[in-house]
Formats: C-alpha cells, structure tokens, sequence
C-alpha cells in the first residue's frame, strides 16, 4: 500500500516504531510475570493482583504531568530517560532475582516507578510522531501504534510465560535488555524533537500548564464527547470480557484453551491495525467512530447465550478487527487539528480521562456476575455499552467528521458550539 510504503521511507518515524515496538513487549512480558512473581513470593492472590495495579496506578498518574513534559521539554531525550531508567529498574529485579534477594516491596516500587516513565513515554511519543510524520501519513502512522500494541500483546503473555519457566528473575531480565535495545534504537532519530519555543510563557506555570490541555479538549465539541464516551466504554468492554473470561474459569476450561482464545483475538487486532488505515481513508471518521461504538453490542449476544471459548474468540476477534481503525481515525484527527504546542497535554488529557476507569472493570465485572449472573451480567454490560454509544451516535459534531483529505476544510469551519 502506497501510504505504508511512504512511511517505511520515513527514518526518524521507524527508528522511533521500532524502538518503541522493542520496549513495549518487554513491558507486555512484565506485566504478564509480575503478578505470578508477586504470588510466589507471598502465596497471596491479593499481591498478585496488587502487582499490576501499582503499575496501572504510576502510570495513570504521571499522564496529566507527561503532557506538559512533552510540550516543554526535549521530546527525544524524555523518552530515552523514561527507556533508561527502565533499564535500570527492571535490572535491579533481575540481579536480585538471580542472587535470590528479591523481595515484594522491592518488586512493587519497580513497577510504580516503571509505570511512571511509561506514562511519562507516552505523551512524549506522541508529540514527537507530530512533528516527524506529515498529516497525510498520521492515520497510518497511528494504524502502526494500534498494531505494535497488539503484536506486544499477543507474544507477550506466551513469551513472559516460557521465560518465567526458567527462572522468576528471567522476565525482568528479559524486560532491561529490550528498555536498552529501545534507547540505542532511539538514538537513531535524527529530527530535531526540541518543544516549540512559546513566547508567552515567561515562567513556570505547571497547573496552568496542564489547565491549557484540558480547556483545549474541553472547547472543541468532537473531543468533549470523546471524553465521556471513551472512559465509559473502556470501562463496560474491559468487564464485558472480565465477565466472559471468568465464565471459562467457573466452567473449567483449559488455561491452554483460555490463552488461545486470546491469542487469536490478539491477531484480529493486528490484521485490524494492518486494514485500519484503508479503512480510515474510504470511511468518514465520525462515521467509523459510530460504526465502532456500536460494533460491540451485538457481539455480546453470542457471549451470553454460549459460554466457550469459540463463542468468545468470535466476539472479541470481530470487535477488535474494527476497533485500530476507530483508534487512529479519531487520534489522527485530534493530532492533525491540535496545535503543535499542546499535542502533549492534549494526548495525556484524553489518555488520563479514558483509562481512568479501566481499574474498576474487574470490580463491576465481579458485583454484576454475583449479582445476576453470568448470561445477565453480559447482556447488562451490553445495554450500558449500547447507552454509552448514543454518545457519539446524537452528537452532530462526531457524525460530520469527514475523511482524512476533508480534515482541514471541516476543521476550518468548527465553532464552539455544543454537539
């Protein structure tokens, strides 16, 4: 395809994918074996699942901060700060694991602060894909990233697994080799990845700072809605899908069952990733957004009526075909549309608001399976996730998005007025 060909010439882009790409699955493989190592260490489920809950807890919290980093700092050398301080902590785990002196709280602070820089990574990333990727390259720019994280996601847990069967320190290990091979690969980028000098900006001002992404978002009708809609379905398909994986447990499948489910669920995303970008191209984006909103809610239907593995490699493996497309149509538009000195805090703002909830889906998942049971519980998440979905749907300001080439004739014409 022409637009992947165009961007494979870009250096500085693929230096930064790949170098990204590298960390990120050691970060999957992480994330897969700490909460088995938490648990060897303590024998409790409580501290395994507490071992990636401080990661998610870092992380989320040092979004807001990031976007202001990104737009005011180096973005090139934030990012191979975030990679080498990885290094270092995941190899401190990996030297302890080895003399056998690791101990939880020594696992725990690593994964808050490991979830720190991976927030601080983020923004950071984005902004720096901003300036280095042209605005007709951003939807297949971010069709990749849809697709990195996929990759990263279907080998990681296998990989994290095989490696935690050689020894518990083998993971971090594994972890601090790929933060370092990102951090070579990154000084590979050759762009100049300075923030934008802002004239106006005579001292520190970091709460404004973070007040200026968020009014941002705020004013603009397109992302207001995207800053209800996102968190709320994030939350219902998250539990949607905790409520599903818990059936299989109950019904005593397999675990090599349950993992090839979600392995192939994993490849439906990476081949939606692959046709996302022709996808974002052909369809209207507000369009696309709709189309994905709804895609979730008849495939929760098979899910409630048959509790096996196929029933939900089908549902997730459709709804994750569409889902890299909706993805990068909606972060390519807010990228192309979003001034230069605010992609940072504007991407942390909306990556803050939506994963904010993700923490609560395993616990609304558990109340609704207790309290009406497996098959009600999904069809109960369905209907909100349908709710959450006229969101988008009523919003005149979503539905008129055009396509990529009519983005800055629409964008042009854009007032502050409601959706």
């Amino acid at each position: 395809m022409p637009a992947f060909r165009a961007l494979a010439r870009n250096h500085d882009f693929t230096a930064l994918w790949v170098g990204a790409t590298v960390a990120e699955l050691g970060s999957r493989v992480t994330i897969f074996a700490a909460p088995l190592v938490a648990y060897a260490l303590t024998g409790s489920p409580l501290w395994a699942a507490a071992a990636e809950g401080v990661f998610l807890t870092g992380m989320v919290a040092a979004l807001l901060p990031a976007g202001v980093l990104a737009d005011r700092w180096h973005r090139l050398r934030l990012m191979r700060i975030s990679l080498g301080t990885g290094f270092a902590l995941y190899a401190s785990l990996a030297v302890a694991g080895a003399a056998g002196a690791l101990t939880l709280p020594h696992l725990l602070v690593v994964l808050l602060v490991t979830g720190v820089v991976t927030g601080l990574f983020g923004p950071a990333e984005y902004a720096a894909i901003r300036t280095i990727v042209s605005d007709e390259q951003l939807p297949t720019a971010l069709s990749q990233q849809q697709a990195r994280q996929h990759v990263a996601a279907l080998l990681g847990g296998p990989l994290g697994g095989a490696l935690y069967g050689v020894a518990r320190w083998a993971p971090f290990a594994a972890d601090a080799v790929t933060y370092a091979l990102g951090w070579l690969l990154l000084g590979r980028v050759r762009a100049d990845l300075s923030a934008r000098p802002d004239p106006e900006r005579t001292r520190s001002r970091p709460l404004r700072d973070v007040g200026d992404g968020i009014r941002f978002v705020w004013r603009r009708p397109f992302l207001r809605v995207l800053l209800f809609w996102s968190p709320t379905v994030n939350l219902t398909i998250n539990a949607l899908f905790f409520v599903a994986l818990l059936r299989l447990i109950e019904a005593d499948f397999s675990a090599a069952q349950i993992g090839l489910t979600q392995a192939a669920i994993g490849g439906f995303g990476v081949l939606g990733a692959i046709v996302a970008p022709v996808l974002v191209e052909r369809f209207a984006t507000g369009t696309l957004t709709v189309l994905v909103a709804w895609s979730w809610v008849p495939l929760a239907v098979p899910l409630a009526l048959w509790n096996h593995p196929l029933s939900m490699a089908l549902a997730g493996a459709l709804g994750m075909f569409l889902n890299p497309a909706g993805n990068a149509g909606v972060g390519a538009y807010r990228m192309a549309t979003t001034p230069p000195e605010l992609i940072g805090r504007v991407q942390s703002a909306m990556q803050f608001v939506s994963m904010a909830t993700m923490p609560l889906a395993p616990a609304l998942a558990g109340l609704l399976l207790a309290v009406l049971g497996g098959r009600d519980a999904i069809l109960a998440l369905a209907v909100l996730t349908g709710l959450a979905a006229l969101a988008p749907t009523l919003s005149r300001s979503v539905r008129t998005v055009p396509r990529p080439a009519d983005w800055p004739r629409h964008d042009a014409g854009l007032t502050l007025a409601g959706p």
